[in-house]
């Protein structure tokens, strides 16, 4: 029987391609009527891509994103806190990629629809509920847009990796409300503009109240010699402010948040000069939600943002939710599209993605740049004498154990699901 999985994104595109890699037919349901590259810039850390890597998708990653380089931290005076190498420079089997969320959502999908066939990714289709049967799962949908009827769908199994928004997790957890904001609000945007540093660098400036980061998501340079530099400017909002709804596609206000940037004119980066440029800018309310004490009911489970969505800090958003279809994938070929393979699943993932998502509250390994505004606001000559070596390089290797890609131990293991895995008999 045909796996059913809810939701077109990273996560459940993966997952179908997974799903194929192994023999398991699978079939995906997309609440949007189009797929669109939407979004901004985000990362791949690489325990996800040597999963992707695995599924065959290399050259078109290596096409579409940057190599990241390094990641450097600096104060909001612009003065270098701590940098490490990242990817193959840090000494891992594979790349790190700085790419476009919707370059990598459309290169997904076009592989899904080029592997599965058209037919078996169905968009205005947003799932409404599910009856478990005798031998597996009915699902329920309808086109959102005009709130008819979709169709409904058998299959083994139900996945739900439909976003911070889940219609199976407001369906499972009735009660749990809205996401949790935490009082910061994201301004995120493109900017064709110079490339800085070694031109392949992820920066993070500032601290907890005022952060800024960006990095470029374009290997060549256009006809003005400019790169697509993907920025995130971040402001801790007084109590008074009146937040909007979370939403990736809301127009922001520039003149809101340009003004706290203005002085942030750096040697090596011109901040405000990325933010004036841009020609369209989205704001977004940070939030996540609570770890919940389970994911998988009866033949039903959720994924990625469905299931542990986190602050986008460390670069962990997308890589997880591939980690989670990989894990998926691995535990039915052990135990076929049951919920033994699900409750399999989620033993590893829960406990992990949860301590993720309490340690980016904390902010992951950005504590580094708050503990230098705590103790040095006014600046510093030699950041060792603000803070110790020793702190540096506990907090980045602290984050890389939690987030599971410490170089020798990833290095040392094999991939998830081999490239050659195959359920037999399915």
């Amino acid at each position: 029987m045909t796996i059913l999985v809810a939701g077109g994104g990273i996560g459940g595109l993966t997952l179908a391609l997974s799903l194929h890699q192994i023999g398991v037919p699978v079939k995906v349901f997309e609440s949007v009527a189009e797929l669109k590259p939407l979004g901004v810039g985000i990362n791949v850390l690489p325990h996800a891509v040597r999963e992707l890597i695995e599924l065959g998708l290399m050259d078109k990653l290596d096409a579409s994103g940057v190599r990241t380089r390094e990641l450097a931290y600096f104060s909001k005076h612009g003065k270098p806190i701590w940098s490490e190498p990242r990817g193959l420079d840090a000494g891992y089997k594979w790349p790190q990629f700085s790419i476009h969320r919707g370059t990598l959502q459309q290169l997904l999908l076009d592989t899904a629809v080029e592997r599965l066939g058209r037919e078996n990714i169905l968009t205005s289709h947003h799932l409404t509920g599910w009856t478990e049967t005798a031998d597996g799962v009915r699902a329920d949908f309808i086109d959102k847009a005009t709130g008819k009827a979709a169709g409904t769908f058998e299959g083994a199994i139900l996945i739900a990796a439909d976003g911070i928004h889940s219609a199976a997790r407001e369906k499972l957890y009735p009660n749990e409300g809205p996401p949790i904001w935490n009082g910061r609000i994201l301004w995120r945007g493109v900017t064709p503009a110079n490339a800085f540093l070694t031109g392949r660098t992820m920066i993070m400036a500032g601290h907890e109240i005022l952060k800024f980061v960006c990095y470029p998501i374009s290997k060549e340079p256009d006809a003005n010699g400019n790169h697509l530099i993907n920025w995130v400017a971040e402001r801790h909002m007084p109590p008074t402010y009146q937040w909007r709804r979370e939403d990736y596609n809301r127009t922001a206000r520039r003149e809101e948040f340009l003004p706290w940037f203005e002085s942030w004119q750096f040697d090596w980066l011109d901040v405000p000069g990325l933010i004036r440029n841009c020609p369209h800018a989205y704001e977004y309310p940070l939030v996540d939600r609570d770890p919940v004490s389970q994911w998988t009911f009866g033949r039903v489970t959720l994924m990625g943002d469905a299931a542990h969505p986190m602050y986008p800090i460390g670069s962990n958003g997308a890589s997880q939710a591939i980690l989670d279809a990989r894990v998926i994938t691995r535990e039915i070929l052990a135990h076929g599209p049951t919920q033994a393979a699900l409750l399999a699943y989620e033993a590893e993932r829960r406990p992990a993605t949860a301590d993720l998502v309490l340690l980016n509250r904390k902010n992951g390994p950005e504590q580094v740049m708050q503990l230098v505004e705590e103790r040095a606001p006014d600046g510093f000559e030699v950041v060792t004498d603000v803070l110790s070596q020793k702190e540096l390089e506990d907090i980045a290797a602290n984050y890389k154990r939690v987030a599971g890609f410490q170089v020798e131990a990833l290095n040392a293991k094999p991939p998830i699901v081999s490239k050659n895995a195959r359920r037999v008999g399915f």
